[in-house]
């Protein structure tokens, strides 16, 4: 008997500045509403759902920069959605930027979380591949500062069962790295949801702009494919204070075909009906790591960070 699980991808449009978190957080209490309706299990959100994507600006002013963080989860504005989501009987993931003391020091991170039917934080995941970079560089048409506002996540990639489904979590630039769908495919995952906030212009590299779509759609399928898992990819998109993001929410199976996607650059629900149990016979077969894997000849992976040419003969 095949097991379903009922996947709503709740894509983002544009969040302006001026925007509260009230106001965020009823636009995902509708598409929760919507949700329901489909019949949905579980709903994903994009990363840093709640509010513009800020590392486009360099700031100095903490104060400032904090206002975009979240120091409770849930908390004053966020509470309605944990609520909906609850009397819903629908459990979400939903990306922010987490403020937290650890060892007497704050510390900040690009967070997802995964929240059961019954409102309770099932797992906890903070981005490891932060992209662009830490220094002010006004020739930018905007700038991409998470280098800046973020630390590397430290909870590694973790998996968790929850929901009937082995359930694990990564953030818009840990798309395109391989390592991150192999740690969570050695931890026998189902389903990993992936919410990214994605420009559409990369500044130092514009001849990759016509490419976003692509590149976007070749990593999670890849990733699907070689891990035999469902891959879950949620936008914020459209113009967001003068900046264009892609869109593209895409739900694909363990096949690494597109079984739902999204036509817009609004809010917008993608729902699928995943059956958990259409990765097994890759896992069993092209796919069965224990008979096939050979990590002895993979040690350069974790030993070296950055490419070195071989030595002249």
């Amino acid at each position: 008997m095949s097991r379903i699980l009922t996947v709503g991808a709740a894509q983002l449009g544009p969040i302006q500045r001026a925007d509260g978190r009230a106001r965020v957080v009823a636009r995902m209490v509708e598409l929760i509403r919507q949700a329901k309706s489909h019949g949905c299990d579980v709903v994903a959100f994009p990363e840093l759902a709640l509010t513009t994507f800020f590392p486009r600006w360099f700031m100095e002013d903490q104060a400032e920069i904090d206002s975009f963080f979240e120091r409770a989860m849930p908390g004053p504005e966020t509470r309605a959605l944990f609520e909906a989501a609850s009397e819903a009987r629908i459990g979400f993931q939903l990306g922010f930027a987490e403020r937290t003391e650890q060892g007497g020091r704050i510390r900040r991170f690009n967070t997802a979380i995964l929240v059961d039917r019954d409102g309770r934080i099932a797992g906890r995941y903070r981005k490891i591949h932060l992209p662009g970079h830490a220094e002010h560089e006004p020739w930018r048409a905007f700038q991409h500062l998470e280098k800046r506002y973020f630390e590397v996540g430290d909870l590694g990639w973790g998996v968790w069962r929850t929901m009937g489904a082995n359930m694990g979590m990564a953030i818009c630039n840990d798309r395109r790295w391989p390592e991150t769908y192999r740690v969570m495919g050695l931890q026998d995952v189902e389903m990993v949801f992936i919410g990214y906030n994605t420009p559409r212009h990369n500044p130092p590299a514009p001849d990759h702009d016509r490419l976003s779509e692509f590149h976007n759609q070749l990593v999670m399928q890849a990733g699907a494919y070689q891990n035999a898992t469902w891959i879950v990819g949620i936008a914020k998109c459209g113009v967001e204070e003068g900046c264009e993001m892609i869109g593209n929410s895409s739900i694909i199976a363990p096949t690494g075909q597109v079984v739902a996607q999204a036509l817009t650059q609004d809010d917008e629900l993608v729902v699928a009906r995943c059956d958990l149990d259409v990765g097994l016979s890759y896992k069993r077969s092209t796919f069965n790591f224990a008979r096939h894997r050979e990590p002895q000849a993979y040690r350069l992976i974790v030993e070296r960070k950055g490419a070195e040419p071989p030595q002249e003969t």
